[in-house]
């Protein structure tokens, strides 16, 4: 067998070491603003690229949530207070909007078991609307609707088209009160 000696490696890693200097003297040459001019060309077409998003209109889509895995964890004593939670969390994500409300009939829904036994998957409408008060603050509000459902196998995020479902139960539970 044929061994390097120890003067030779120290030479060979002094070649190898010049010939990184010389291609990185090389590359720090180009000037930087090549370099900041290709950046910037990239970006512009990266954004030409993207269509933006219109968060100003009314939309309504239908969602299921998986509360099983949002619930992992938690404390049986706080899982329908956390379950609410969650609900609101992901409507004011999805949508954009920080007034969300919910409905009485996915409240009635989410509770008939008790305050341990959540529902797993729960099928809901997100309603974004224009606010109508004078007073409000922001511009538009969130309405989240139970939609009821047999079976959620190959169930997708779809558009719906807009209800006055819950104002209907909103009513009803107005009038169940008075009388």
């Amino acid at each position: 067998f044929f061994f390097f000696s120890s003067r030779r490696r120290h030479t060979r890693c002094r070649e190898v070491s010049w010939a990184r200097r010389c291609v990185q003297e090389t590359v720090s040459t180009q000037s930087t603003w090549d370099i900041r001019s290709m950046k910037e060309e990239g970006r512009k077409e990266k954004q030409q690229k993207k269509p933006k998003k219109d968060n100003n209109k009314e939309v309504t889509r239908d969602f299921t949530l998986n509360l099983h895995k949002r619930l992992h964890k938690i404390q049986f004593k706080k899982r329908g207070k956390r379950a609410v939670r969650e609900i609101l969390k992901f409507a004011k994500k999805q949508m954009w909007v920080k007034d969300v409300r919910m409905d009485t009939e996915l409240n009635h829904f989410l509770w008939k078991n008790g305050i341990r036994h959540m529902p797993n998957k729960v099928r809901v409408r997100i309603s974004k609307k224009k606010n109508q008060d004078e007073d409000a603050k922001e511009p538009f509000f969130c309405l989240v609707q139970h939609v009821d459902v047999d079976d959620f196998s190959k169930l997708r995020t779809e558009n719906a088209k807009a209800q006055n479902k819950g104002n209907s139960s909103q009513l009803y539970t107005c009038l169940l009160y008075t009388s």
